[in-house]
């Protein structure tokens, strides 16, 4: 920001010949011109009109097309933000020569006006850098894809259901930020406070590449807000987060021997059907002991066929990795919503801390993060993970 200690001259130089060493190194990554010698090659494709009779490939070659132009935007603003930054540090030079602007002293001068639109183009700079550089670690093969969040409450009685609530408004808040597309699937609600469980569909650019950081346990400490006793307590919530899969799925069989499935009654307030049919399928895939179920239609029929989907997708995203870490992380209904599980502590009292317990980043500003402000976490995830789990 502005106001602090680097907002000087010398700071703002010192900042901008460390931001074009990294900005330089980002844009020879993009290879704008590469980039857009295959945006022509693939427009004329389009043009000539031979993609048409194939739905898969013209979406395919657009979905291609739309990205490879996200990349020259994004190229092209951090060249032009930097651009803008060096013409106000020029302009500094010749306006001051080093004098008061530069120094700070004429707060109201042309120079330390000069010197404020610098360190915002910078600041635009860094956070349009920063945001590459994020996306340059999403390069999983269902990171782009949509996902669908299931909360579960755990360990803590009805302030763990209160707490699941907590989360599943934190994520909704998350994507509004974003300007992704959320919605509540299926919702079981708490007996007096909160949730028992809830999946939630988030639409939108990396929504599962961003949402896979937040797969695990979640804990939090506090004095529940219905408690007389005034002792904090802990309660647990478990996260687990799936890529939504579409045309994949229509050509994935999965054979009837290998598939284990049995009904249930679908949770909820009550209701005569909700009570005496069960409409809830679960099915386990034999071989693997992957396992998903479906509560959230009407009908039995319905639900079946949202848990195949549920599996199947499971299924692609061990098949594509080929790790055993991966099945490891993936399998079973949901992680354990209990002690030593955590992936991330939440603190409201006796002080405020949110921290992460893989990446060690730690803030203060309980009130903010609950409030969907997970970006800084999201990203720490994405580099503790790039270098725990390289690229085989």
């Amino acid at each position: 920001g502005a106001d602090g200690p680097a907002f000087s001259a010398g700071g703002v130089r010192r900042s901008f010949e460390e931001l074009q060493g990294r900005v330089a190194g980002a844009l020879e990554v993009m290879d704008l011109p590469g980039v857009r010698a295959r945006v022509r090659e693939l427009e004329a494709d389009a043009e000539a009109g031979g993609v048409w009779g194939d739905r898969r490939g013209a979406q395919a070659l657009f979905q291609e097309i739309s990205e490879l132009k996200g990349r020259m935007q994004k190229g092209e603003s951090l060249q032009a933000g930097l651009g803008d930054v060096g013409a106000a540090l020029e302009l500094l030079e010749l306006a001051d020569g080093g004098g008061a602007g530069a120094s700070g002293e004429d707060p109201e001068g042309e120079g330390a006006v000069l010197l404020g639109e610098a360190a915002e183009s910078l600041e635009r700079v860094r956070s349009l850098l920063s945001g590459w550089e994020t996306e340059a670690l999403l390069g999983g093969p269902y990171d782009r894809c949509a996902a669908t969040v299931n909360i579960q409450a755990g360990a803590g009685g009805m302030d763990a259901m209160d707490w699941a609530l907590m989360l599943q408004r934190m994520y909704l808040r998350w994507a509004e930020r974003r300007g992704l597309r959320a919605r509540v699937l299926e919702e079981s609600p708490g007996e007096d406070y909160g949730i028992k469980s809830c999946s939630l569909e988030v639409e939108g650019d990396f929504a599962y590449g961003l949402l896979s950081s937040e797969k695990g346990t979640h804990r939090l400490v506090r004095i529940p807000k219905y408690s007389t006793s005034n002792q904090r307590q802990t309660a647990f919530a478990a996260v687990e987060v799936m890529p939504i899969l579409t045309d994949e799925l229509d050509d994935f069989e999965l054979p009837e021997r290998d598939l284990e499935v049995s009904t249930m009654r679908s949770g909820g307030a009550g209701g005569q059907n909700v009570n005496k049919v069960e409409t809830g399928v679960r099915i386990i895939h034999v071989p693997t002991g992957l396992a998903v179920k479906c509560t959230e239609e009407r009908s039995q029929g319905a639900n079946k066929k949202k848990a195949m989907a549920y599996l199947k997708a499971k299924l692609l995203v061990v098949a594509r990795e080929q790790q055993a870490a991966e099945i490891q992380e993936i399998r079973g209904d949901i992680v354990k919503a209990e002690w030593g599980q955590q992936i991330r502590n939440y603190i409201f009292f006796p002080y405020k801390l949110v921290k992460d317990t893989r990446t060690g980043l730690e803030r203060a500003d309980f009130d903010r993060v609950l409030d969907g402000d997970l970006d800084a976490y999201m990203e720490a995830f994405l580099h503790w993970r790039a270098v725990e789990k390289p690229a085989s």
